[in-house]
């Protein structure tokens, strides 16, 4: 027997193996199916996953404990008491329920959805405002274009085959990196890869040479955080030339003036010296963007990073001079290469969702400022012209994500984890996030339950088919909530006297896209081709003929009167160059982008993912001449390390690296069973990274960039226990 299915990097097909497992194969039709699938079918039956219910034995503090099962029952008999107190004691906003996460692509169990409507059904909660991913862009935007251009820009863009038909030279700031781009929210049934057929006509920037989209691409590289000062030299160059186009400025943007007067002093030679990339090559790249229809992407990773609203609006700002904005492959785009979404068609409805219920609560804190609600209760903070002050979160609920891997300085985020007196976490596995809660509730897979897999533009609605039984105890979150809300006295608001297979039903039914199939022959047949998909968008096509932008001018706001009002000095209303920290003297620029093996840390004890370990742990690229330097060869296992912590890695020499820089990416599972050795010892990041907000107009995630010293381990090399369940008594 066969099931569909899908996941966040795209849909398969199941069946059982002779030996009684479980077989995992691309669906039919994808022409370029992501290999992060083969990281499926090993996890299901992993050592890692929460077997039932347990409770932190408190000794030593939170990540520190072991854990005692229990029974079901008592699990939520506890839960629902903490969230009872919680709330008649200190208030609704005292419960946070953030909740960041990527745990299911199906539309229904989708963790997030699923607290965030119990929580508000109760009385309301904290929420999380923003992303990890674009959280500066996601504030920024609306400023320059406007939400309805932020809208597009984020969500949309001009669709790839547009690109592909139109454009002649693709540049790409942060490059076009392929393995990012088999991830989209709630998957897709069909990969394409637009860019890698576009051979010659993609010129990469980046500090790596693998985020180019394939080996005919072209590779300029950058120092890392100096793409702004290539975007003002490369439009001072095409002023110079007289390439400008003035009247676009004129008639469509607000500062446009302002900004070529700003980027008079911004030469290529100022630029050459700050981003280590010729002046020759500065002044011919802008000359080709002149010569015919040229695409401008910034790359999410370089938001993610301080003062990362800069790239967003010297691109944009960019992409003005040239005056194709609005034009079939002209232009400005976000995210291409970041995501299989951007570029990826268009759907004219939306997308079955579990419903959601306003949040009687107001309180909330931008997403990558979870460390600082909890240590600094009480305390103010700024965030897009407001003053805010963080709530005491007393509780914490947390369902579907793992903050101990997308958020910085871990050492700190462990701290501030001490703080709450409850946190609850659902997880299938014993993550880091799992280890530091006082209640552990083991819920299913997907593969564990039925559900519907879309994300938007997709070509098919996957019916995803349960394919195994649930993990010993494991629970759906549905019906988890179900009974909480039961003993708290809102079961019928949340289920509305729907079970998880009736609900399903009511959101394919409610579903806006037709001509569709009747619910049986769809979940027979496996999926179904969406309507009325198109792939023409142009992204800005309707403000370039005439309909204006929801900005107070109507118009592109290079410069923004509202922005500069807000006083910030790191952040003045227009696109500035600020520089980044220099590397003293030893330290190496540390990236830390997203697996080319796994979506964040999901999945890391799959195959796939285990596959690209180096000595069992995560690899760390280097220069051969950075290496050599440090007595390091291929394989050593070393020690990467700064103020805030350390991690072992495996060391992979590279020229794809420039000199001066390392390459680490995010997701091993954060393994501190060695502190005397290093802070993780399997290789997150995070130890290192520094949690602090782009600026105090975003407060977005600044976790790209680090600066770090490496040295081999020469002593005994600990083993990696993260995927080892905490002993239980």
């Amino acid at each position: 027997m066969e099931w569909t299915s899908s996941s966040h990097w795209g849909a398969f097909r199941v069946s059982r193996t002779a030996e009684g497992g479980l077989d995992v194969v691309p669906r039919p039709g994808d022409p370029e199916p992501a290999p992060l699938l083969g990281n499926i079918a090993g996890a299901q039956r992993h050592r890692s996953r929460v077997a039932r219910p347990a409770i932190r034995r408190r000794s030593q503090g939170r990540g520190y404990d072991s854990y005692e099962e229990v029974a079901w029952d008592d699990a939520l008999d506890l839960v629902a008491e903490a969230l009872h107190d919680t709330r008649t004691t200190h208030g609704h906003n005292a419960i946070f329920g953030g909740s960041y996460g990527w745990a299911s692509a199906g539309r229904f169990h989708h963790a997030q959805s699923q607290l965030h409507r119990f929580l508000a059904l109760g009385g309301g909660y904290t929420r999380s405002r923003n992303t990890y991913s674009f959280g500066a862009s996601e504030v920024v935007l609306p400023h320059i274009v406007g939400r309805r251009g932020a809208y597009g820009v984020l969500s949309q863009g001009t669709d790839w085959p547009v690109v592909a038909a139109h454009t002649d030279l693709i540049v790409a700031f942060g490059g076009l990196r392929r393995s990012t781009r088999y991830v989209t929210p709630g998957g897709r049934a069909t990969n394409k890869s637009y860019p890698g057929r576009m051979r010659g006509r993609v010129v990469s920037i980046s500090p790596l040479r693998d985020d180019r989209p394939g080996p005919e691409g072209e590779w300029l590289p950058i120092r890392p955080g100096t793409d702004v000062a290539l975007m003002l030299a490369l439009a001072h160059q095409l002023v110079a030339d007289g390439q400008a186009d003035l009247d676009f400025l004129a008639r469509f943007t607000v500062g446009g003036e302002r900004f070529l007067e700003s980027v008079q002093t911004r030469t290529p030679e100022w630029a050459a010296g700050v981003c280590g990339i010729g002046k020759s090559a500065i002044v011919e790249l802008a000359r080709r963007m002149a010569a015919g229809r040229t695409f401008i992407t910034v790359s999410w990773s370089l938001q993610r990073a301080p003062n990362g609203e800069q790239p967003m609006w010297a691109g944009l700002a960019l992409a003005a001079v040239l005056g194709q904005i609005g034009l079939p492959g002209g232009g400005f785009g976000h995210g291409y290469g970041s995501t299989g979404g951007v570029g990826g068609g268009r759907l004219p409805y939306g997308l079955p969702a579990f419903p959601q219920v306003m949040n009687p609560v107001t309180d909330f804190i931008p997403v990558a400022r979870i460390a600082d609600m909890l240590l600094h209760p009480g305390e103010p903070f700024d965030y897009d012209g407001g003053g805010y002050t963080y709530p005491d979160a007393k509780l914490v609920y947390w369902a579907g994500g793992n903050p101990f891997h997308h958020h910085q300085d871990l050492t700190r985020l462990r701290r501030a984890f001490q703080r709450p007196r409850t946190v609850i976490v659902h997880e299938p596995f014993w993550t880091a996030t799992a280890r530091h809660a006082d209640i552990v509730l083991p819920v299913t897979t997907t593969l564990e339950r039925d559900d519907l897999g879309i994300s938007h533009g997709d070509t098919h609605l996957i019916a995803m088919k349960q394919a195994d039984e649930p993990y010993e105890q494991a629970r759906d979150e549905y019906d988890i909530f179900a009974a909480l809300a039961g003993r708290l006295g809102y079961a019928d608001a949340f289920t509305q006297g729907r079970t998880s297979g009736q609900w399903l039903r009511h959101l394919y039914d409610r579903w806006r896209a037709e001509p569709k199939k009747p619910f049986d022959e769809f979940w027979a047949d496996g999926e179904m081709a969406t309507p009325d998909r198109r792939e023409d968008t142009v992204l800005f096509s309707e403000f370039r003929a005439g309909k204006p932008l929801d900005t107070p001018s109507g118009r592109i706001e290079l410069f923004s009167a509202t922005v500069a009002g807000f006083g910030y000095p790191e952040c003045p209303g227009h696109p500035v160059w600020i520089a980044p920290r220099e590397p003293a003297s030893g330290e190496l620029v540390l990236i830390c982008n997203q697996p080319g093996t796994r979506l964040h840390s999901q999945l890391d004890m799959g195959a796939f993912s285990q596959a690209g370990k180096r000595s069992g742990r995560e690899p760390v690229r280097l220069n051969p001449a950075d290496a050599a330097a440090r007595g390091i060869t291929e394989g050593d296992v070393v020690r990467l390390h700064n103020e805030r912590g350390s991690v072992l890695a495996g060391a992979v020499l590279s020229d794809d690296c420039t000199p001066g820089v390392a390459q680490l990416s995010t997701g091993a599972w954060w393994d501190a069973s060695a502190p005397d050795v290093a802070t993780c010892v399997h290789g997150n990041p995070n130890a290192l990274t520094t949690d602090i907000g782009t600026s105090r107009l975003a407060q977005g995630c600044t976790g790209q960039l680090t600066w770090v010293e490496i040295t081999r381990l020469d002593g005994p090399v600990p083993p990696v226990r993260a995927y080892d369940p905490p002993v239980r008594s």
